[in-house]
């Protein structure tokens, strides 16, 4: 008696050999939530204006259009210094001082950085409104939760991180 594999044998299946290879693949559809399409839209729309700024501020320094706090000539000097000979050499403060020198050239492209890093904290407040509508009280608790860490982390007030 022959044992019969649940895998058909592709010799035997009843497709001819023409319509195997013209078979097309097979494609899953997958619907995104609300509160995904949210998301991204928040996502790519501060995404993009974070890297609008970053280059129109990055133009205004290259071009000399904004004076720079470290002359250009001297720029390369602090190129192998660690963070804290570099802070010390320039009398920058750590943290938040650059807020301080945003009216120089080569502070002002840390605006368009900080846009970018809090895109993130804008998405999840964004999809908190959605996730209360559907009362998914779990999901808006973590949501919570993890704005106030990033929050938090970004403020260096716990005095964490490099500097």
């Amino acid at each position: 008696m022959e044992m019969q594999s649940p895998v058909k044998d592709a010799s035997r299946s009843s497709l001819s050999q023409e319509d195997r290879t013209q078979s097309k693949p097979l494609t899953l559809l997958v619907e995104a939530g609300a509160e995904q399409i949210r998301y991204a839209r928040v996502l790519e729309k501060g995404m993009l204006l974070g890297l609008l700024v970053l280059f129109l501020s990055f133009l205004l320094y290259v071009l000399g259009v904004v004076e720079p706090f470290i002359p250009l000539h001297k720029i390369a000097n602090y190129w192998s210094v660690d963070v804290k000979t570099y802070l010390h050499s320039t009398g920058v403060k750590a943290g938040w001082s650059w807020v301080g020198l945003l009216g120089y050239g080569d502070f002002l492209n840390f605006v368009g950085i900080a846009m970018l890093s809090g895109t993130t904290i804008l998405c999840y407040l964004a999809i908190v409104p959605i996730l209360w509508r559907s009362r998914d009280s779990i999901y808006v608790a973590l949501v919570i939760v993890e704005v106030i860490v990033l929050s938090v982390a970004a403020s260096g007030i716990l005095g964490t991180g490099g500097h």
